[in-house]
């Protein structure tokens, strides 16, 4: 009987160490934002999409993983103004030839390797699901108290997306389409 009991107390000061030294903590979605730009010859076009939800997961103070659902339906364009060509753009981007949200509605990211870089900014290997097609894209991760943001690039040909890119089309002239676009992403939790 002592034996057990010095057992459960030595799990319990093990679990309570766990939960003190482990934390997740879940993105406020309304408040944590993903901003694109899309680049093309003869301009390019900005917009933002929302996350449906997403975690950060800490242990001992640092980042040690994390994973993020994206609401694709909800791919907004911002440079433009309705009845100015907004409409089209949000429904082409929406279409099948571009991200196919009808089939595909959500993205997702998820981290696989996390290194630290400095104090408060970590370079982030994670896979990335968009149109149900996953690559790993790395990016560098700046944490401060209640937020984290990052910018990257993202190559929309590794995911099935090819319209008018002129790495895939010849002759495409002042109608190619960038096959990367940048996106920025504003973490608050």
């Amino acid at each position: 009987m002592k034996n057990f009991k010095s057992i459960a107390i030595a799990l319990v000061v093990a679990l309570t160490t766990l939960t003190a030294t482990a934390q997740d903590k879940k993105i406020n979605a309304s408040k944590s934002t993903i901003a694109w730009v899309g680049k093309k010859v003869t301009g390019q076009h900005s917009g933002t999409v929302n996350f449906k939800d997403g975690i950060l997961k800490f242990k001992s103070g640092k980042v040690s993983g994390g994973e993020f659902n994206i609401d694709m339906t909800t791919i907004a364009v911002t440079d433009l103004k309705a009845g100015e060509g907004k409409e089209k753009l949000e429904g082409h981007l929406k279409a099948a030839d571009f991200f196919g949200t009808d089939k595909f509605p959500a993205a997702k990211i998820a981290f696989k390797t996390i290194k630290v870089k400095s104090a408060n900014v970590y370079t982030i290997t994670a896979d990335l699901t968009i149109k149900n097609v996953t690559k790993p894209v790395t990016f560098d991760l700046t944490v401060n108290k209640n937020t984290a943001t990052t910018s990257f690039n993202i190559d929309r040909t590794k995911y099935g997306i090819e319209y008018n890119s002129g790495s895939i089309f010849d002759g495409l002239g002042d109608k190619a389409i960038s096959d990367e676009f940048e996106v920025t992403v504003n973490l608050v939790f």
